[in-house]
């Protein structure tokens, strides 16, 4: 393998995350019983799965047979035989049952912190839709009223024109978490979650990641959960698109010491929320470029760490997955920063 290829770099720092979670490790695996996948193995194959996009389990263990850089990377020997797909989804899900994602995710930012890659003073905010792994037709009514056609009650051929359907008398049969929602007006109306991000403004790295049940407060109120994180005691900035221009947010996140830098929505009844007491700043109309470098986050996480639509159900594991992806992200963001200028050379 070249000594210049990517996935050394992310490889060495993966590594150092995992020495960190040994501990937590030993309280998931019982000592007893059929052995199970290593739980750093595990952890890398996930991580091969995000950074190649590979589809399925099934297709993973497949490269995982015949590619060489593949087994190298997770630690499988060439004449080491590879997991059955069921027995590798038994073990992922008992991992999502834990906060090993959050850890990773702690643990890959506290190398970025080390590197001297993080601003602690300016950040930017934003939410997206992703769409769940459930069906329109499972958007049934909860009082159980609805009937399905006699013609296939498997499949059945239904019409929504005219229907009033909403997430108070509605319900996903395939996953109670998911919500009906939609971005903006035109737009399709989509069982979704609703994944955010806090990425500090110097470099694109993502600080924090939160995701929620997909309704009409969903980004703020991410967003208030994540700036009450924010490390340190100083007075810090946020930037956020118009979304955020609400009087009650910006009140309840200035007082989490934290100055909104939020696009100004003139068009809103009452007028913008932000005054001059903030756009008068250089550091404003900074903020409002930066601020769109968070979707290169949302990109790279929707195509290459396949969360356009989610291939799991519930919050819990929904959220665990975007919380890994958004770790995968950083990984391959700090390797362009602190490995490929010295590879260059």
């Amino acid at each position: 393998m070249p000594e210049n290829h990517p996935l050394r770099a992310i490889r060495r720092m993966t590594d150092e995350v995992l020495k960190g979670l040994w501990a937590k490790f030993n309280e998931l695996y019982s000592t007893t019983g059929r052995p199970s996948i290593a739980p750093e193995k595990l952890l890398r194959a996930l991580l091969l799965q995000i950074l190649y996009t590979v589809r399925s389990e099934r297709l993973l263990m497949e490269q995982l047979q015949y590619n060489l850089l593949f087994r190298w990377f997770v630690g499988l020997n060439m004449d080491e035989p590879v997991w059955v797909a069921t027995v590798f989804s038994k073990n992922r899900d008992r991992l999502l049952e834990g906060d090993i994602a959050n850890l990773f995710f702690s643990g890959v930012l506290a190398q970025a912190r080390s590197a001297d890659l993080l601003s602690d003073e300016h950040f930017s905010v934003d939410g997206t839709l992703i769409e769940a792994w459930a069906g329109q037709k499972s958007f049934q009514r909860k009082d159980g009223s609805e009937k399905p056609p006699p013609n296939d009650a498997g499949n059945p051929t239904v019409d929504f024109h005219g229907e009033k359907r909403r997430n108070d008398t509605h319900e996903s049969t395939t996953d109670a978490d998911a919500r009906l929602a939609r971005k903006s007006g035109g737009q399709e109306a989509k069982l979704a979650y609703c994944g955010n991000v806090l990425i500090e403004n110097r470099n694109g790295l993502v600080v924090d990641a939160e995701l929620l049940q997909a309704n009409g407060t969903a980004e703020r109120d991410a967003a208030l959960l994540m700036a009450e994180r924010i490390e340190g005691s100083q007075r810090v900035t946020v930037a956020a698109d118009k979304g955020y221009d609400t009087k009650d947010f910006v009140r309840e996140i200035r007082g989490l010491n934290v100055t909104p830098q939020v696009a100004q929505n003139d068009k809103r009844p009452g007028g913008s929320a932000i005054d001059k007491r903030t756009t008068r700043h250089p550091g404003y109309k900074v903020s409002q470029v930066k601020r769109k470098r968070i979707e290169e986050v949302f990109g790279w996480l929707k195509t290459v760490g396949m969360l356009r639509k989610t291939r799991h159900r519930g919050v819990h594991k929904v959220g665990w997955v975007f919380t890994f992806a958004a770790a995968a992200y950083n990984l391959v963001r700090m390797r362009n920063l602190v490995y490929a200028p010295v590879l260059s050379l």
